[in-house]
């Protein structure tokens, strides 16, 4: 017995006399072919769509397209990695017609063609409609985080400036205690000069400069953080742990799970997007009712409230009372009520929850609970407003 032997790599073999011919019949980049080429580019603003009569003759964008659309189905999303495709994958050399353009040529068409490209996709939602590829009853929606490129220490909030400019007020007297010690201090004893500590303290001076600007941009502006590489990006929780990221929300049609419409948001939470991504749905289905479906961390009565005045009828599970899965149902929020005339709550057991501290981030307001001898909950104020 031997093991299956190949070719031997010096034997003469005849490949088809034509590329086409390695194409099968169903293959997805005969669709991508032929969804680019039904795409009027001009009309959605692709660069070189329309050749200038002067100057070096530029790739085609709908070749460049082709492939941009090859590397996203194939989860390809490096530019130097669709070179190397373009050279050696017989499916990228029959899409391109053995077109191998560089790295730096791929992600400058990327580049340069953001918003044609989401155009891009709203037509192939429109293609999708007119293939009765979506079934218009059922939406889901949910949200997915996408790492920035600004790292965590270029992102700042309030808190975390002050307690910069706390640490900097503080190595600034540890400086200046040093200087006076030194200055009191024998000769023989090698501690660090005046000119070494005060180079340190304009240093420190400096960034604290910076930092007082950054928390003056941040108040001025109203937002609750700041990024410096990436200004739209924001902290928030990703795989249990806080990362610098965008919150991109997608709604996803139940016939035949075909993305319908998404959305790149900096919300750190999904509780407010709701509505919004629901009425979306609807708007590009352009049904009179829609069912939409959606995760706990989507729970918000006022959205939910939004999405029944417009038709759409949300299933979304009701979180419960603080978050913490070892809670008393019978301490759940639901079961606590309101008592609109003294401005209180009532706990289960019945004790009275008078005004402490809670915030609501939406509002941006701080509103004010009472923690409960009884359960020993915090309830935050939802369902009413105080100003």
């Amino acid at each position: 017995m031997e093991y299956i032997q190949g070719t031997d790599r010096r034997q003469e073999i005849l490949f088809p006399e034509i590329i086409d011919d390695y194409i099968e019949e169903g293959n997805p980049v005969q669709f991508i072919e032929a969804f680019v080429n039904s795409l009027n580019l001009k009309e959605l603003g692709f660069k070189h769509a329309e050749l200038n009569s002067t100057g070096r003759p530029p790739y085609d964008p709908a070749d460049l397209l082709k492939l941009y659309i090859y590397g996203y189905l194939n989860r390809i999303r490096s530019s130097r990695l669709l070179e190397k495709e373009c050279r050696r994958n017989v499916e990228v050399m029959w899409l391109l017609k053995k077109l191998a353009p560089d790295f730096k040529t791929i992600a400058d068409f990327r580049k340069d063609n953001r918003d044609a490209i989401k155009r891009v996709f709203k037509e192939f939602v429109f293609l999708c409609k007119k293939l009765d590829l979506f079934g218009g009853e059922l939406v889901a929606i949910d949200g997915s985080k996408f790492k920035a490129v600004n790292s965590k220490k270029r992102n700042f909030n309030d808190a975390k400036l002050k307690k910069k400019l706390k640490d900097i007020e503080e190595k600034i007297e540890q400086y200046l205690e040093e200087i006076e010690e030194n200055d009191n201090s024998e000769a023989h004893d090698r501690l660090p000069d005046k000119k070494e500590l005060n180079g340190k303290i304009e240093l420190l001076k400096e960034r604290k400069e910076e930092y007082q600007e950054l928390s003056k941009k941040l108040k001025e502006s109203g937002k609750t953080q700041i990024s410096l590489t990436d200004p739209d990006s924001r902290a928030m929780l990703n795989n249990q742990k806080i990362e610098v990221c965008y919150n991109v929300q997608i709604a996803v049609d139940e016939k035949n799970k075909l993305i319908l419409d998404y959305e790149v948001t900096n919300a750190v939470e999904d509780s407010d997007q709701l509505s919004e991504m629901s009425k979306r749905a609807k708007n590009i289905l352009e049904v009179e009712e829609l069912k939409v479906t959606a995760d706990s961390s989507y729970y918000n009565p006022e959205e939910i409230k939004e999405c029944l005045d417009n038709g759409i009828i949300p299933y979304v599970p009701e979180r419960n009372a603080d978050g913490r899965k070892n809670i008393d149902p019978s301490f759940y929020k639901r079961k606590f009520t309101y008592d609109k005339e003294k401005d209180v709550y009532v706990c289960p057991a019945g004790n009275v929850l008078k005004l402490w501290a809670t915030y609501n981030a939406r509002t941006e307001k701080l509103y004010k609970t009472e923690k409960c001898s009884s359960c020993e909950l915090r309830l935050k104020c939802t369902s009413h407003k105080r100003g």
